[in-house]
């Protein structure tokens, strides 16, 4: 839904604030400490806050001005831009800009996890698995995409009239490639029942891992075919808490009118085999992964799980 013409001031206002803090000098020093971050060279550490479930006590709900969902959806973004630069001081680039990601569905994977509902406001939810047998893993099907100009156009030009001459407004493709083979298919068998397949069934696993890196390898081939593929070398989140800005991208023969996976950064982890040894990390999941990743130009690994012994696995990639 469009956003109410009564709350229009006061995201522009929040927007000039956003340009004018990204105007400042500052923001092209952190550019250029990334690039030489990204290409792993010497010089102090980056850092980055992300308060991620913490947003709900630094910006609370009820804080917000604005009564429309898509109206607050806005407001929350510019205010985060906003209070990072003045509260956090870290490495955060806030640049003047409005991304609108191109409208994108998705035929799904097949099945769903059935998910048993936290107790608490914030507390963890459960799931009952629902692939039981080898069987099961027919169920699964591989994602087909389609895009919907339609839309596009119409959220393109939605924020082109809200924050034109105010923000840059682009309009982006698939920016952010994150492989997480491992996320799926335990929400699916449950987290315990995988342990033990590497033990006493580990046939049914590697199946299963071999149909997600497939399928994954269609959705690469889909969205190159589709055209949908946007550069990531700039402010763009990969990985687990990094942007990619990098002059290592894009890659010799890059054509701005169609971006290939070897101009982009991806990334993949499995923080669900953080307790699993390197040996049967590698054999249950990075080897798929690997395989993934060397389509693109660089690659970020790993989440929030100690890979302190894998790393001669992960430095293969």
């Amino acid at each position: 839904m469009p956003v109410p013409r009564a709350e229009r001031k006061l995201l522009r206002d929040l927007a000039k604030q956003v340009a004018d803090i990204a105007a400042l000098p500052v923001m092209e020093e952190r550019k250029r400490l990334w690039r030489r971050h990204n290409a792993l060279k010497a010089g102090r550490p980056m850092v980055l806050v992300f308060p991620e479930g913490s947003w709900r006590e630094l910006l609370p709900a009820e804080s917000l001005r604005c009564a429309s969902k898509e109206g607050r959806a806005l407001e929350l973004d510019l205010r985060r831009r906003i209070y990072t630069h003045e509260h956090f001081f870290d490495d955060t680039v806030v640049e003047a800009l409005m991304v609108v990601g191109t409208v994108v569905h998705s035929t799904g994977w097949g099945l769903e996890p059935k998910w048993r509902p936290a107790t608490e406001a914030v507390g963890a939810r459960g799931f009952d698995p629902v692939i039981l047998t080898p069987a099961d893993l027919k169920k699964l099907k591989a994602p087909r995409f389609s895009r919907d100009d339609d839309a596009t156009r119409a959220r393109l030009q939605e924020m082109q009239e809200l924050f034109g001459g105010i923000l840059r407004v682009e309009l982006r493709g698939v920016r952010y490639f994150g492989i997480h083979i491992m996320n799926l298919y335990t929400a699916l068998r449950g987290l315990d029942q995988v342990m033990l397949d590497m033990v006493e069934n580990p046939g049914m696993l590697h199946d299963a891992m071999a149909f997600y890196e497939e399928a994954y390898q269609g959705m690469i081939r889909q969205y190159a075919e589709m055209n949908l593929f946007s550069l990531n070398n700039d402010n763009t989140y990969h990985s687990s808490g990094g942007v990619g800005w990098s002059d290592e991208l894009p890659k010799p023969g890059f054509d701005p009118a169609r971006v290939r996976p070897c101009d982009l950064w991806a990334s993949a982890e499995a923080q669900e085999l953080a307790l699993v040894g390197p040996e049967m990390h590698e054999e249950f999941v990075l080897a798929y992964e690997r395989r993934l990743l060397a389509h693109f130009g660089l690659n970020g690994y790993g989440c929030c799980e100690d890979l302190s012994r894998k790393l001669d696995y992960v430095f293969a990639i």
